[in-house]
């Protein structure tokens, strides 16, 4: 079985082969590991390799890792769908929030971050595919909640995040990253104040390097780095 280090290893080799298929500087692709169910010892670990970001799906699961790696800089990115009365444990652990999609959750961020004097960067997740089971903003929002968004003080958007298509077919999961780059140009071309969308975060183990070729700039990577849940 291979171990932590030797699977960094290949997707390192996997996000390479990528970008220069795609043309792009290796360097343009941000690993972010997806920590999710694997203990505070395997984060040690990917601490030790040199990782420092992981993403999580459940605030819960943070609130009991975090006392655990106290003593490491760890810097946990939300990038689960997160209910509104949970404002509070977001602005209290995470350093970034993947998975904004609503209006009444950016208004209760931005107040307890205000409590909290603090600021927190997030990325809008938006919705491209047809799946029930996924969440995010419908794309023909986008403006408008950016520009609701743009409003709130403490909330700096960054760019967005979408989930593609569960499917082995790669034509219906490039579409999904096709038209998530395709409404960040849009977004971009109206210049809406305080709202910057250089940021893509989109491609997991299964299909990052489709994402990649589609212009992703964050890679959210668990089960090829850490081993099957």
């Amino acid at each position: 079985m291979a171990t932590l280090k030797e699977r960094l290893t290949l997707v390192e080799q996997r996000i390479a082969i990528a970008c220069e298929h795609a043309h792009r500087d290796a360097n343009s692709v941000v690993l972010l590991p997806v920590s999710k169910t694997f203990d505070a010892s395997v984060m040690r670990e990917a601490v030790g390799l040199g990782l420092h970001r992981f993403g999580e799906n459940r605030l819960q699961e943070i609130a009991q890792k975090a006392p655990d790696l106290s003593d490491c800089d760890v810097q946990w990115v939300m990038i689960g769908s997160v209910q509104t009365n949970k404002a509070k444990e977001v602005a209290k652990y995470a350093t970034e929030l993947q998975s904004l999609d609503r209006i009444e959750l950016a208004r209760a961020l931005d107040k307890r971050l205000q409590d909290n004097g603090r600021t927190l960067d997030v990325l809008v997740q938006v919705k491209t595919s047809p799946e029930e089971s996924k969440s995010g903003l419908a794309p023909e929002l986008l403006e408008g909640f950016l520009r609701q968004v743009a409003e709130l003080p403490t909330l700096r958007v960054k760019g967005l995040m979408t989930m593609a298509l569960l499917s082995d077919d790669s034509h219906a999961v490039r579409e999904c990253f096709v038209k998530l780059r395709t409404w960040r140009d849009r977004m971009q071309a109206l210049t809406i104040e305080g709202i910057s969308l250089d940021r893509l975060s989109m491609g997991m183990s299964s299909d990052f390097e489709i994402a990649i070729e589609e212009g992703s700039t964050e890679i959210r990577v668990g089960s090829a780095l850490f081993g099957s849940r």
